[in-house]
C-alpha cells in the first residue's frame, strides 16, 4: 500500500460535505497546518469536527469555522475564538463541551475499540445531564460514548515510508489517540525518511494506524498569546 500522496489537496480529495473529522494538537501548537488549509480551499461544508479547540479567529481550525465549514464542534477548551463565541450564542454553531481528560479519553476508547466507559468526571454537573450514571467502587460516574472519526488528520514531526510516526514535545497532544481513532487517517510530517532509520522503541504511532502520509511544508508554528519579558542588557 503506497501511503505517500503529492501534497494536501491529493490528500483530502475525497473528504466530503458531511464529514467527522478529528484534528490534533493542542492550542495552536502541533496542528495539520496544510491540511486544514487544504480543507479550507476545498470548501466542503456541514463538518463535524472532534478537536480540543478550535484555534483563534486567523489561525488553526479557526479559519473553515470563520468560513462556514462547520456545522459542529465537539471540543473541551474554546476561550481564544470570538467567532465560535458569536457562532456558538447565535445558534449557528453545535457544541459539545467535554472534560479535557474525558474527551481525550473518548477519543482514545474510539482507537482501542472500547464503546464507552464511565468516568466520575463531571458527575454532579451539566456533563452528566442526560447520561446514564452508575455507583462503582462508592463513586458515582457517568457513561461516557467513545469518538471516532470519518478521518484524522495528524501532526507528526517524521515518519518514514510506512507511516510510523515520531511526535516532537507538546504536539503529541491529541495526535497519538487521533491516528487511531480515524477509519482513515492522514499524517502530514517535517520529514520523511527511510525505512528502518528509527529504532522502532521510538516510534509513537505505527504505520498500521496511517493511511495517507504527506510531507508538509511552510509551517508557521503559531503562538496563541505570545508572553516575553524584555532582555537584560
Amino acid at each position: 500500500m503506497r501511503k505517500l500522496y503529492p501534497d494536501a489537496a491529493a490528500a483530502v480529495a475525497d473528504i466530503p460535505d458531511g464529514a467527522t473529522i478529528m484534528s490534533g494538537g493542542f492550542g495552536l501548537c502541533g496542528n495539520p497546518e496544510n491540511l486544514i488549509l487544504a480543507l479550507l480551499a476545498r470548501g466542503v461544508r456541514d463538518l463535524t469536527i472532534i478537536s480540543n479547540n478550535c484555534g483563534t479567529d486567523e489561525h488553526g481550525l479557526g479559519v473553515l469555522l470563520k468560513n462556514g465549514q462547520v456545522r459542529k464542534m465537539v471540543s473541551s477548551y474554546v476561550g481564544e475564538n470570538k467567532h465560535f463565541e458569536r457562532l456558538y450564542l447565535s445558534g449557528e454553531l453545535e457544541v459539545e463541551l467535554n472534560p479535557q481528560g474525558t474527551l481525550a479519553e473518548r477519543i482514545r476508547a474510539g482507537g482501542a475499540g472500547i464503546p464507552a466507559f464511565f468516568t466520575p468526571t463531571g458527575y454532579g454537573t451539566l456533563v452528566a445531564d442526560g447520561k446514564e450514571t452508575r455507583e462503582i467502587h462508592g463513586r458515582m460516574c457517568v457513561l461516557e460514548h467513545a469518538l471516532t472519526a470519518d478521518f484524522a488528520l495528524v501532526k507528526a514531526w517524521k515518519a518514514d515510508e510506512a507511516g510510523n510516526l515520531i511526535y516532537r514535545h507538546t504536539a503529541r497532544n491529541f495526535n497519538p489517540m487521533m491516528a487511531t481513532a480515524g477509519r482513515i487517517t492522514i499524517a502530514e510530517v517535517e520529514e520523511i525518511v527511510p525505512v528502518g532509520t528509527f529504532d522502532p522503541n521510538h516510534v509513537e504511532t505505527p504505520g498500521i494506524y496511517v493511511q495517507r502520509l504527506i510531507l508538509g511544508a511552510h509551517y508557521e508554528k503559531w503562538i496563541e498569546q505570545r508572553t516575553v519579558r524584555p532582555r537584560e542588557a
